[in-house]
């Protein structure tokens, strides 16, 4: 039986780039906790096919396919949302990219591109979830920030940027947003193994490093950001505002 604390039923869910990685985990935690989830991505066969997945599983789920660098499509999403009666109650800013390069070699347009999907997404979404929360009282906005929300690493400029802004975006919501029974919190994944990590993953040296940095000793799994997604999401998080929890095996805690 789900404790009550963090019974997430009768709640909708809408969770970015969740056909797969962290935010199909974090996705997989809140439909375990009860909620309706639904899944977003770009590619439309994939959400269909998530969607399938848990639905399988027992799990209300749903598809919205939208680009979230768009902000014509995030309207139109929530537009269709409203046409079909589902307040979103929990959003999940996960969808990200990465770009490495030195910046002395960097585009403007490739900087760009990161910040508009890992940052600008965030803000967006964030609003057009808030212009419907507010009026109810009552809402939960989860932001995935990174390690580089505190530290930065050569060769990973605009992703950086962009996560050290998810941490003050995230604090600016909870300035403005806290009155109205609105929730704005951030997580902080460490060294996870996904599809966008895999060819570091692959690389002897920096897999040696990660488990040697981390007090962990290896990388995280995505399942293992469920719990503090399914925390942040429910009514056990009620007091909590503007905060950024660290899921990383130790890391930031130790030189």
């Amino acid at each position: 039986m789900t404790n009550p604390l963090f019974d997430l039923k009768g709640r909708n869910a809408l969770v970015t780039g969740s056909s797969r990685g962290l935010g199909r985990a974090m996705a997989d935690g809140f439909a375990a906790a009860g909620a309706h989830v639904i899944i977003n991505g770009t590619n439309g066969e994939r959400v269909t096919s998530t969607v399938a997945d848990f639905s399988a599983n027992g799990y209300e789920a749903s598809a919205s396919v939208f680009d979230v660098t768009s902000e014509e499509a995030i309207k139109a999403a929530f537009a269709d949302f409203d046409a079909q009666g589902v307040d979103i109650d929990i959003l999940v800013n996960n969808a990200g990219i990465q770009f490495r390069k030195p910046m002395v070699d960097l585009e403007t347009a490739d900087w760009q591109r990161v910040i508009d999907t890992n940052l600008t997404s965030a803000f967006m979404l964030g609003r057009e979830a808030a212009r419907r929360m507010i009026p109810r009282g009552r809402g939960k906005i989860i932001n995935i920030g990174s390690l580089t929300s505190e530290l930065a690493r050569a060769t990973v400029a605009p992703y950086t940027v962009a996560k050290g802004g998810i941490k003050m975006l995230t604090r600016a919501m909870a300035a403005e947003w806290a009155q109205f029974g609105i929730q704005a919190n951030a997580i902080g994944p460490g060294y996870m193994i996904t599809d966008m990590n895999q060819a570091l993953i692959d690389n002897p040296e920096f897999d040696a490093w990660v488990k040697g940095r981390t007090p962990a000793k290896r990388w995280g799994k995505p399942e293992e950001l469920a719990g503090t997604a399914v925390y942040l999401a429910s009514t056990a998080s009620d007091y909590v505002n503007g905060q950024i929890i660290y899921v990383d095996g130790g890391m930031l805690s130790v030189l």
